[in-house]
Formats: structure tokens, C-alpha cells, sequence
């Protein structure tokens, strides 16, 4: 096999193989959080005080509850509730325990039919795949349990019918032994609560306390996708400091002894904020800006629910005194837009609870460029074309020298032929005698691959793109492509789209047989471009190269169409790019010539171009 055919062949393969495989077979390991066996709670008596994480070493910690019983459940549903309104938010808080447990993002839904329900984000206690947040106080060593609110309380609405946008509520609890709670909750225009509360203490003893914000899971969320690109679970900003930890690993973490469940502390954290991630959603605590604290995650086998809290230090609150402390709890879209204001506004490095992978340097930079053509041309999938010009564009000058020499292998053609006749099967003479001729005719044969394999990280960090981001999800194109994060929807079975029947499911076997108009038009445009270059002479290499389109043509088609879109419009813009240069060198591209002669010598180049 000559040099130039292994080149070839290795950057072809990388390209994708690279991709496919490297990413499942050597998933990158997950990021190893501090383990520490300081925080305990108790979950029989109400009244046992235990300690927390070191910012509130002299208070307890907040009292997780049993697995829901049906008293439970049957509380929280006659328990008064208070209407969450605004433009993107719908919901509303149960004053049993103050929890925000029942949102829906209003511009969100879960297909796109017209008649599919809004996105539901949180949902209470005793509810299928129960997910909500609160905030309290953990009582002292002077306190127990029964004298600070907790899941069972039920508030008294002070203040306020309905939670909207400047219509704050404010809920008061009176423990009847001289202090009096109060939480105000505000939420702004998009998706973020603001969470004050304070404490008055109308008793005649100095009591000590510490405010914390909890968001609880029930079981592992039932929609998780378990795939190797996105990340689902625990996601933590703790001093600059990214931790993003899958569902399964919260139970694997190490065991507190005194707790005697899994638990993963970080302290004294000065900045950052804590909570649970999926693909498109996430709900995060945000302490107040220059306040420390602990992030905490704990598993309970026993009742199988995951809950991060952000534990804030300690509070002495003395007779005729009061504190306050505020926080922030985001509960929504994961919007690069939003995440960026709110950062602007002091959530340090909030933009980075999007998934951007081992590839961010090139994953937001690229996200970047593709928003802002979206927000130009007003079409994702023209974007996604605009953005393909602007990469070939950026890789014009190499992609030139890369063509360039492969014309230069073209002409080298006859000789190499003449080589391999005179070796017979002797590899290392036709070896010696293919790299005396490129030093002879001064051609460099790995030229040709290198554009190809500068390919793989942008292909890759495109495909991370459209995968996990948002704007990409059901972010339409033309006709029947509604969803570019979605694969082709139409296929020989809908005619294409014509018909109003949907397309084989993604991965069966009528899915490969009846393939859709992207993956057909990627074949092609692969076809065309191989055309363009120097046909292999092992009869066994020739046919490798002739299935290959075919065969990528079947494996992408399950991609996401924003992602065989790019790569239709690159081999569009390579192909003529090449056709172009391989003209301007005076060869004349023949695409209907046999797999051995991709273009013809048309005239002697112009040693002066």
C-alpha cells in the first residue's frame, strides 16, 4: 500500500472513528469531588440535633424526610397553595413546608405537537418522579428540630396572593416559643427565584441558627438518557471549580459514618452554587454573593432520594434581635442568553452549567459564532451552513496546499504504478522507491490529510453542540425538518415527508432500509468529493474507498439533522473548493470516470500560480 493511499485512508477512518468509538470505549473519567464524613442528618425523631458541614459546625443539619407515606402525600395535597404567574413560569408553592414544588416552563413543550403539555421542571412530594426545592433553618445545639421550620410546617401566607414578576410573596411562621420566621419570595421575568429569610427572636436566650436551601429528587429522574456525550445529574460551581457528577455516582460516593449514607461535602465555599442538571433543564441554589458555604450531596437508599443542599454559616440571633440571609434558586431552561445575564449579574461562571465537554475551547466559541448567525439569518439550519463557510473560509489556506499537493499525487500516478511493478511483493523496495520519488518531485503526502483530521475536534464539537444546547432543540429548517436536534424525519416510507405518516423509528432495521433525504444527499456529496481524489491502486483499497460514502451514508443517518447538515455543506464547499483548485493546476476533473481516474491532466500548470 503506497504512502499516500495510507494517509488516505487513516484520516478518513480517524474522522469518524475518532467520534463513534473513542468517546464509548474510553469515556473520560468523571471529575473526583472532595469526600468528607461531615454532614449528618436524622430521619426518626424530629427533635434530634446533629451537626452540619463546618460553616455551621454549632448548628444541626436540615431534617431529611422518610420515603413519602401516603399521610404525606395526602397532607401536601390539602395543604393551601400559592399561585406562581408569569409570562414563562406557571406553578405555584405549597405552604406546607414553603416548598416550591410544582413549575411548569410555560415556553416549553414536550413534542412539537400542537396539543403536547408544557414542560413540567418541579413537582411535589408523593407525585410520580418528585423533584422540588425549599429552604430553612437547621436548629442549634439549644434548639431541636420542632423549633425551626421544616417539611411538615405549615406557613401562614402574610403577604401577597400570587408569586409573579415585582408581585413578591411573603409566608410567616410563629414557633410559639419566641421566634418568629419569615420568608419573602421573589422571582424575576425569566428564571430565577430570590429567596430572603429572616428570623426575629422574641425570647429571652441568645438561640443560634443556619439558613440553608435544599433541592430533593425522588429516585433517578425516569427521562434520563444515560448517553456517553451528555451529562445528567449533580452539577457544582465551587471556587472556580467545575464538579459535574452522573446520577449513579451519588450512591458510589463514600459512606459517612455517621450518617451512614453516601455523602460528597465541599466546604467553606466562597462562590459558586449547587443543584441537579438534564439535558435541557436544571435547578440550581445560589447563595448570596460574598456569602460562604457548604455544598452538600446525600443519597438515602432507604427512602431513594438525592438532595444538594447549600448550607450557609451559622447565625446567633439575640434576644430582641433578628437576622436575615438571602439566596437565589434558578429552576428553569438551561438558555445560553439567560445563563450569560445572570452571570453578568454575579453568578460566577453560570454559563458553564451547560455541558460543554473536554472540547470547550472549541464548544463555545462555536456556539457562540452559530447564536449570533441564527439570530442574523432568523434560520438554524442556514446558520449551521453560514458557519460551515465561515470554518472552510478559516481553513482556505491549508485546504489549498492540501489540494494542491494531491494534484501533484495525480501526476505522480504513472510512476507509482511503474514502482510497484518493478517491487512485485517486495514492500520495503516500492517503500524506499515511493519516498525517493516524493523527495524528487518534492511532495509532501501527508498534506493531503491533515485538513481532514483538523476536522475531527470541529465536527465533534459541533455534534456537542447540537446535542446538548437548547437552541438546537426543535429549532426548525425547511419542510418537514422542524427539530435539527433531531434525526431526519422523512424517509421512502413518508415519501420524503409528503405524506403525513412519521418516518421508522431512529435505529431500527425499517430506519436503514428506508432512509431519509439528509443521509442520502450526505452519500452523494461524500461520493462527489472522493471522486476529486487520488483513486488507490490495490483493487482491495478501491473497493474499500468505493463503499465508503455508502456506508457513513447508514451511520450518520441516525445523527442529529443539525449535524448532517454540516456535514452535507462541508463536502459541498470541499468538493468545490478542490474541483476549483484541481482546475487552476490544469487538471480536468472527470466525476464520471471509474474509481481509477478521478480527473485527467488538462494542460501543464503555470509554474508561476
Amino acid at each position: 500500500m503506497d504512502q499516500q493511499n495510507k494517509n488516505l485512508i487513516l484520516a478518513t477512518v480517524l474522522s469518524f472513528l475518532v467520534i463513534l468509538v473513542w468517546f464509548v470505549v474510553f469515556p473520560p473519567p468523571e471529575p473526583e469531588a472532595p469526600l468528607e464524613s461531615s454532614i449528618e442528618s436524622s430521619e426518626s425523631a424530629p427533635s434530634a440535633a446533629t451537626p452540619v458541614p463546618s460553616a455551621a459546625r454549632d448548628a444541626a443539619a436540615p431534617t431529611e424526610e422518610p420515603a413519602d407515606s401516603s399521610a404525606q402525600g395526602a397532607a401536601l395535597d390539602n395543604a393551601p397553595r400559592v399561585a406562581i404567574a408569569t409570562e414563562r413560569l406557571s406553578g405555584s408553592i405549597s405552604l406546607l413546608g414553603g416548598r416550591i414544588d410544582e413549575l411548569y416552563l410555560n415556553d416549553y413543550r414536550t413534542s412539537l405537537d400542537e396539543d403536547a403539555p408544557i414542560v413540567e421542571l418541579l413537582s411535589p412530594a408523593g407525585s410520580n418522579d418528585a423533584y422540588y426545592a425549599m429552604h430553612g433553618w437547621a436548629p442549634g445545639a439549644e434548639l431541636d428540630a420542632a423549633s425551626v421550620p421544616g417539611l411538615d410546617t405549615e406557613w401562614a401566607l402574610a403577604e401577597g396572593d400570587t408569586l409573579g414578576v415585582n408581585k413578591p410573596i411573603t409566608l410567616t411562621w410563629d414557633n410559639g416559643q419566641g421566634l418568629i420566621f419569615t420568608r419573602r419570595i421573589a422571582v424575576d421575568e425569566d428564571f430565577m427565584f430570590t429567596v430572603s429569610q429572616s428570623v426575629r427572636n422574641e425570647g429571652e436566650t441568645p438561640v443560634s441558627l443556619a439558613p440553608y436551601g435544599m433541592i430533593a429528587q425522588h429516585g433517578e429522574p425516569q427521562d434520563v438518557k444515560s448517553f456517553f456525550i451528555l451529562h445528567e445529574g449533580a452539577v457544582a460551581m465551587a471556587d472556580g471549580e467545575l464538579s459535574e457528577i452522573d446520577w449513579d455516582n451519588i450512591p458510589d460516593a463514600e459512606v459517612d459514618a455517621k450518617l451512614g449514607r453516601p455523602a460528597i461535602v465541599t466546604d467553606d465555599v466562597q462562590e459558586g452554587w449547587i443543584g441537579f442538571t438534564d439535558h435541557y433543564w436544571q435547578a440550581m441554589l445560589i447563595p448570596g454573593a460574598g456569602q460562604s458555604f457548604d455544598q452538600a450531596l446525600t443519597y438515602d437508599p432507604r427512602s431513594d432520594i438525592y438532595r444538594a443542599f447549600a448550607t450557609m454559616p451559622t447565625e446567633t440571633v439575640a434576644p430582641g434581635a433578628s437576622t436575615e440571609v438571602t439566596s437565589q434558586f434558578f429552576a428553569g431552561a438551561k438558555e445560553w442568553e439567560t445563563l450569560r445575564e445572570y452571570e453578568a449579574k454575579g453568578v460566577a461562571k453560570f454559563i458553564d452549567s451547560i455541558d460543554w465537554g473536554w472540547f470547550f475551547f472549541l464548544t463555545k466559541p462555536i456556539f457562540w459564532l452559530l447564536h449570533h448567525l441564527n439570530q442574523l439569518i432568523g434560520n438554524m439550519g442556514l446558520a449551521i451552513i453560514g458557519l460551515t463557510l465561515l470554518i472552510k473560509a478559516l481553513l482556505f489556506p491549508l485546504a489549498y496546499k492540501s489540494y494542491v499537493s494531491m494534484a501533484k499525487m495525480k501526476e505522480l500516478q504513472p510512476q507509482m504504478e511503474k514502482l510497484k511493478k518493478e517491487a512485485g511483493d517486495d514492500r520495503q523496495k516500492m517503500q524506499q522507491g515511493m519516498m525517493e520519488l516524493y523527495k524528487r518531485e518534492k511532495v509532501n503526502p501527508a498534506a493531503g490529510c491533515l485538513p481532514i483530521l483538523l476536522q475531527i475536534p470541529i465536527f465533534f464539537s459541533l455534534y456537542k453542540v447540537i446535542f446538548v444546547t437548547i437552541e438546537l432543540r426543535h429549532a426548525p429548517f425547511f419542510g418537514p425538518f422542524r427539530d435539527l436536534s433531531a434525526p431526519d424525519p422523512t424517509s421512502l416510507f413518508n415519501l420524503y415527508g409528503l405524506l403525513p405518516w412519521t418516518a421508522p423509528e431512529t435505529g431500527s432495521f425499517m430506519a436503514l432500509i428506508f432512509i431519509g433525504i439528509l443521509p442520502l444527499l450526505l452519500g452523494i456529496s461524500m461520493w462527489l468529493q472522493q471522486k476529486l481524489n487520488p483513486a488507490p491502486t490495490d483493487p482491495t483499497q478501491q473497493m474499500i474507498f468505493a463503499w465508503m460514502p455508502w456506508v457513513f451514508m447508514f451511520m450518520l443517518g441516525g445523527f442529529a439533522s443539525g449535524l448532517v447538515v454540516y456535514w452535507i455543506a462541508n463536502n459541498t464547499i470541499t468538493f468545490i473548493q478542490q474541483y476549483l483548485i484541481m482546475r487552476s493546476q490544469g487538471y480536468k476533473p472527470d466525476l464520471l470516470g471509474n474509481i481509477k481516474g478521478g480527473f485527467t491532466r488538462k494542460s501543464k500548470p503555470d509554474p508561476k500560480k
